[in-house]
């Protein structure tokens, strides 16, 4: 006997009772179950909470099209915009059939009233989506959370049979469907459970829905909160619920997609308001990588809600390095209630400080040194007096370095009635503080107050906000080279006694400045760094990196060193393997800072020059040394890689080589891997620097990787320390296995699979029991190959030579296990398996890749032709782009024709009609299409061949390729009709050999021509 689960069912019905009990505001809705109850509860709501501008005259039926007409999103975001509303509040228009009414303003949402006199809170399950063509399916979903009669959050449950990814995947494929459209556009969030394990994400598009984004909560102490009842009382319940969708969420203008706040950010902004109410400064510890500047944006903007204060000034550091953080607050604040403003000079400044606007401005530490230096000795004049007397919170981003002791006391000294609070990843600590000078403060406790709120990175990690580091410590040179190195520079030295870390601190710097040295990091990065560049995910899908140097000079050597290899003049060639994958690799960009007191200043000057004429050549950019700020910004977007853009292959960097630019604050989620050519950094810096790597992007991206090339020994005792110091004594969970460690694993797995099945061969032929053993070898196997692959030491022939297997094994136990899994997709999988072996049916295979192109890459690509509504230029921005979707489909249409020639022709027709598909997500538009071909194959097979089409249907629906008799297979064989088949047919076979016939084209149909349309 199997494990009896809780139903879904139930699952249900106890999360509704536990939103509607108590002191809930939310209230049971049973009877709202189809599209047309919703808009008719909405309208009523809509109604009533607007008595005073309809002035007891209600909507028409055409007066309420134009309402749903303006409802009915091309995409969740497009709904938050709407949302975030006029100075809060979400409204409708409508011009009035009776023409002396006029056209009216109608209030939907008010994002400030929570539980308020406006606000109701409506809980419906078992919604029916509706059939949209006769031959879709009808949905029913689960569970739906109404804010005043708008649907806002959507819950997927599955029970405990299942993991709570299958109820993603779930949305996933509703998403695809196209089944949230209409009243269901406005969604803001999805909540995926299985009754143990609870997530939530922002609602997006399909293609934009990823896995690595979603978040588990944890309460205020860093708890985890996975139970879905224990959920739904900390998260769903009112008020919470509502400022989930209307507070804690940041629409993200660059992105063009919608952010929900996680856990952490959410305690540490309440912690920060509490404090200013008490009249408290603080800081608050969030880990680098974990969203600070997000957190302290929604921080500088929740501010403003306390009365007390007049101002938000949130202070940025060097010029360039804010142009990331300005553009990320300009972009989060372009829909929100609050308007970010920029100063451009002292006077506008001053201006701003003094105007009666409840504004938060964006400045520098040096425009506000200005501001005091001018009214130096004016102290009576009415400005100065006004100036010092405003309320203000001071914001500091990155403030363990962003103000120093010495200039806070100065701003306090003028800015008499300040509050202030710190953001930081890396704190001051006693172990690191500052050298002592007078009574300044030396830590970051001292110099902001009592911490706030605490995420360490052994937190983050572990709640997979963030991603671990995986570090590897490199030497260009043998011990025994460096032994041989030490006795010529010194004869005497007596290295018997000595430890590696001491022979270490005796290598001469011009060691490592040597071409030699430089040539091996150089082929250690295109030669041994494809998977940890992410060369297995294929072309535009690519990682990249940053090399950084201990000086202008060393880079700028690297830089053209790194020409030198490009173009084939060195020792060290660019091998086949790298070559295959990007034949452009790798393209390069170089940038520091450049200051005209400099000595070396001019020859800096004619360097940056020359690669800046490189950069210009390479993307079609027209900057100059005139333009830094610009350059700086535009390799700034292009490592990141957030716009839409640059997910083009022919717009993307590989490497970007610095010396300290965008070693912190620069948030890049599709940088990999930082390569480190320069001695160790302080405890602080080293974590910020690590940190540019462990940003959330795909499921291929497990760590943040470094790669050192100096004193090895010595940077890794350094690394240690510096882990010990920021992760709250977690570091062994923060690191990720050393190849010796992952290398174990490895072997283990080898060993378990080969136990199992000696060979692919000796899978066939066994019993459900042992196939879910085998499955979930095989799974242990491919992520532990999957692991060791982006180890530096890793090579290809090492899998035949020291493991015996060889890569037509490797493809023949992927093809068994391909067969036992859609083995196991057919229930009852239970049976005879008294271990219960839990597997998961829809693990992705890491390691087992082709060189197909990615069909959900092409889909991205594609979509970035769409107009949406504001915007109608995208086709002509990306037009010189197009080439390089032809080329991805021409390469689709080779392995999979049938697939290659509608997204083929899909493509065609939105460039030569995009305004027909403005706002329409392609994924959905092909699908329909696919949907269509297969729904005319089937029907058109079914009248040639007698048989009921919705039978044949449910055949290709559930056709599992292993099997010799297919679900359904009775049923149409009972209700076919073989007198049809011989009016319909030319030569028709005898009726005894009918079935057999029928049995062998309907194989060939579906193999041939509708799997191919769902391999994707």
């Amino acid at each position: 006997m199997g494990n009896k689960f809780t139903t879904e069912s139930e699952l249900e019905r106890n999360l509704i009772n536990q939103l509607t009990n108590g002191v809930s505001q939310w209230t049971y809705r049973k009877d709202l179950n189809t599209e047309e109850k919703l808009w008719k509860n909405f309208k009523d709501k809509l109604e009533n909470n607007n008595k005073d501008v309809l002035n007891e005259v209600n909507l028409t039926a055409q007066e309420f099209r134009q309402i749903q007409n303006q409802l009915n999103f091309a995409n969740f975001y497009d709904a938050a915009k709407w949302l975030s509303g006029e100075n809060g509040i979400a409204k409708v228009q409508v011009q009035r059939e009776d023409a002396s009414l006029g056209t009216i303003r109608l209030k939907v949402l008010n994002r400030a009233d929570i539980a308020g006199g406006m606000s109701s809170y409506e809980v419906i399950n078992q919604f029916i989506s509706f059939k949209q063509e006769s031959d879709d399916r009808e949905r029913r979903f689960d569970v739906t959370l109404l804010i005043n009669g708008l649907p806002m959050i959507h819950i997927e449950l599955k029970n405990r049979a299942h993991s709570y990814m299958d109820a993603f995947r779930q949305i996933k494929k509703y998403l695809v469907q196209g089944k949230f459209t209409g009243v269901f556009s406005a969604l803001q969030m999805f909540v995926i459970s299985n009754g143990s394990d609870t997530r939530y994400i922002a609602a997006a598009t399909d293609t934009n829905l990823k896995e690595p984004f979603l978040a588990k909560w944890v309460d205020g102490t860093n708890q985890p909160v996975t139970n879905y009842l224990e959920f739904a009382q900390q998260v769903l319940s009112i008020p919470q619920a509502h400022k989930m969708v209307t507070q804690y969420t940041v629409i993200d203008s660059k992105r063009k997609g919608l952010i929900l706040l996680r856990p952490y950010q959410i305690h540490a902004i309440e912690a920060v308001k509490a404090a200013s109410r008490r009249q408290e400064s603080g800081y608050v510890w969030h880990t680098t990588g974990s969203g600070k500047t997000l957190t302290s944006y929604k921080v500088a903007r929740n501010l403003l809600q306390i009365p007390s204060l007049d101002k938000t000034i949130f202070i940025v550091d060097r010029v360039d390095l804010d142009q990331q953080t300005t553009a990320s607050f300009s972009s989060y604040a372009e829909h929100d209630v609050i308007d970010i403003d920029e100063t451009d000079n002292v006077t506008e400044l001053v201006n701003k400080l003094l105007s009666k606007e409840r504004t938060v401005v964006v400045t520098t530490i040096q425009k506000l040194n200005h501001v005091m230096k001018r009214y130096e000795g004016k102290e009576e004049s009415t400005k100065y007096k006004k100036l010092t007397q405003v309320k203000m919170a001071f914001v500091v981003d990155e403030c363990h370095r962003a103000v120093s002791p010495q200039k806070k006391q100065e701003i306090e000294r003028f800015f008499r009635r300040s509050l202030w609070y710190g953001f930081t990843g890396t704190p001051i600590f006693a172990e690191n503080a500052r050298a002592a000078l007078g009574d300044l403060a030396r830590t970051t406790e001292e110099l902001y107050g009592n911490r706030l709120h605490e995420y360490t990175v052994k937190e983050a990690i572990h709640d997979k906000a963030v991603l671990g580091f995986q570090v590897e410590y490199k030497s260009t040179f043998s011990e025994y080279e460096l032994d041989m190195m030490l006795k010529q520079l010194n004869p005497k030295v007596e290295l018997s006694t000595m430890t590696s870390q001491e022979k270490e601190t005796l290598i001469p710097k011009e060691v490592y400045e040597d071409e030699e040295h430089m040539l091996e990091v150089i082929h250690s990065i295109v030669n041994k760094s494809r998977s940890k560049l992410g060369f297995p995910n294929g072309v535009g899908n690519t990682n990249n990196a940053i090399l950084t140097t201990s000086s202008i000079s060393q880079a700028q050597k690297y830089y053209d060193l790194f020409k030198k290899v490009i173009n084939e003049q060195t020792s060290v060639k660019i091998g086949k393997r790298t070559k295959s994958v990007l034949p452009d690799f790798p393209k390069i960009a170089i940038t520091y800072s450049i200051s005209e007191n400099e000595e070396a200043s001019e020859e800096n000057q004619k360097k940056m020059a020359a690669s800046i004429k490189d950069y210009n050549e390479m993307f079609h950019t027209n900057y100059s040394l005139t333009e830094m700020k610009a350059y700086n910004r535009n390799v700034n977007d292009r490592l990141a890689r957030k716009q839409e853009k640059y997910k083009f292959r022919n717009e993307q960097l590989d490497l970007v080589i610095v010396v300290d630019r965008l070693l912190t604050g620069f948030d890049a989620p599709s940088l990999s891997t930082l390569f480190i050519d320069r001695p160790p950094m302080k405890p602080h810096d080293i974590i910020q620097a690590f940190s540019r790597t462990n940003r959330l992007f795909d499921n291929a991206k497990h760590y943040g990787q470094v790669v050192t090339f100096q004193t090895p020994k010595t940077f890794e005792e350094k690394v240690t320390k510096a882990l010990i110091l920021y992760s709250n004594g977690g570091e062994n969970e923060v690191l990720a296995p050393t190849w010796e460690e992952a290398k174990k694993v490895f072997q283990d797995s080898v060993h378990e699979l080969r136990m199992l099945a000696e060979t692919p061969e000796e899978v066939d032929d066994t019993n459900v029991a042992k196939m879910k053993k085998f499955a979930k070898a095989f799974q242990v196997f491919d992520r532990s190959l999957s692991a060791i692959k982006v180890y530096s030491e890793f090579e290809p022939e090492l899998l035949e030579d020291k493991y015996g297997l060889t890569d037509e094994e490797i493809e023949e136990y992927h093809g068994k296990y391909v067969n036992v899994i859609e083995i196991l997709k057919t229930p009852p999988v239970d049976i005879d398996d008294p271990e219960k072996i839990e597997i998961d049916i829809e693990y992705e295979l890491e390691s087992v890749r082709t060189d197909e192109i990615n069909y959900e890459y092409i889909l991205i690509l594609i979509q970035a032709f769409v107009p949406n509504d504001n915007d109608s230029s995208k086709v002509k921005e990306f037009k010189q782009n197009s080439n390089e979707v032809d080329s991805y489909i021409s390469d689709l249409g080779r392995g999979n024709p049938k697939l290659g020639e509608l997204m083929k022709k899909l493509w065609k027709d939105i460039q030569e009609n995009p305004d027909n598909y403005r706002g329409a997500q392609v994924s959905t538009l092909l699908e329909d299409m696919i949907q269509d071909t297969t729904q005319s194959l089937v029907k058109e097979f079914s009248n040639k061949m007698g048989l009921k089409s919705n039978e044949f249907q449910y055949v290709v629906e559930n056709y599992n390729p292993s099997k010799p008799r297919q679900n359904g297979e009775h049923e149409l064989k009972r209700t076919s009709d073989y007198e049809t088949y011989k009016e319909n047919s030319e030569k028709p076979v005898k009726r005894l050999t009918y079935w057999k016939e029928v049995r062998e084209q309907f194989a060939d149909l579906i193999e041939e021509e509708i799997l191919p349309l769902q391999k994707r």
